[in-house]
């Protein structure tokens, strides 16, 4: 007696003993019968097919329409299980894949992770929240014994793509360690490197300053940047940073103009990636003047303290939705 002769017996007796006593003893051979066929690779349409010639033989006087549809039934379980098997191999190839990304996302946090200065002339904070595993914004600070750089940049896109481009201008910042002194010559640099190692497709906006902790100046460039904000705490006034410049990796030659600012005490300049500005409520994108609202309802918080109480704002405004890496920075004159 064969296998499928065998498999035919019992299922034959489990049936017959389920139709004569509906007991639970029946339903847990059955139970056990399934497991068996699992182990020997039966599939549902085989079982199905048993099952109608078995039911034909304990009930000799069966409809042919119950029979008819048991057909039915083999070639909807085909279809099933082929659709069945794409799927989790679809979802297999899924939880591999987000795995990958959490490890990456992980590699990158570590990458890209720089220390917030302390220091008693200025209070700086920094936030920076990706919109989905994987961060296509970019911040830096760089402190010598005068004065503090510090990098902020947008990869325009998302995902795996952004987050590459992000270690590569980490890197490359890093190795311009001796031409920092005027942001609008690190800009040009940097220029060169996205032009020369970036997709045509891909551009990246950055601002670049220099804080002079010695002389409270700011000196800083800026390429197609969102433009951040200066507060006077003088008049208790906010004005947009001035900045002109087109974003990295479009042309080759280009220059980029710099400026300066001359930081009182009190002062404050508040730099930002466009996921602050373009956050979007169910009325469209908040206005700037919210942002500078904000500012002023938390001015007597630390630096740090500013910009996560802004940030967890204008999560709440967007019920909780980041769609946009988020990225905020508050460097103040104490």
């Amino acid at each position: 007696m064969d296998f499928k002769q065998i498999l035919e017996s019992s299922y034959r007796e489990i049936l017959r003993r389920y139709i004569e006593e509906s007991s639970e003893t029946a339903l847990y051979q059955g139970q056990m019968f399934s497991r068996k066929s699992i182990k020997q690779q039966i599939p549902p349409e085989e079982i199905i097919s048993i099952h109608c010639k078995v039911l034909q033989d304990l009930i000799p006087d069966i409809s042919t329409e119950i029979i008819a549809s048991f057909d039915f039934l083999i070639e909807f379980m085909m279809n099933y299980g082929l659709a069945y098997q794409e799927h989790l191999s679809l979802r297999d190839k899924q939880l591999e894949l987000k795995s990958e990304i959490e490890i990456a996302a992980s590699i990158q946090e570590n990458l890209l992770e720089t220390p917030i200065p302390k220091l008693e002339e200025v209070d700086i904070g920094a936030v920076s929240i990706p919109a989905k595993e994987m961060n296509g914004d970019y911040y830096r600070f760089v402190q010598d014994s005068e004065s503090i750089s510090v990098a902020i940049a947008d990869v325009i896109g998302k995902g795996i793509p952004a987050a590459l481009c992000m270690s590569m201008m980490k890197y490359a910042m890093d190795s311009l360690a001796n031409s920092r002194k005027n942001p609008n010559d690190v800009l040009t640099n940097l220029n060169s490197v996205v032009e020369n190692n970036v997709d045509s497709t891909m551009f990246i906006t950055m601002f670049y300053g220099i804080y002079d902790f010695v002389k409270h100046s700011f000196t800083y460039a800026a390429a197609g940047h969102e433009r951040g904000f200066y507060y006077h705490a003088s008049s208790q006034s906010f004005e947009d940073l001035k900045t002109r410049g087109i974003v990295l990796g479009v042309e080759k030659n280009i220059t980029y103009e710099q400026y300066e600012k001359e930081v009182k005490p009190g002062d404050m300049i508040v730099l930002l990636s466009d996921g602050v500005t373009e956050s979007r409520t169910e009325n469209g994108f908040i206005e700037r003047s919210v942002i500078t609202d904000l500012i002023q309802t938390f001015m007597h918080l630390s630096a740090q303290e500013m910009v996560e109480n802004i940030y967890r704002h204008i999560e709440r405004l967007q019920n909780f939705e980041i769609r946009d890496d988020f990225t905020l920075i508050i460097i103040k004159r104490v």
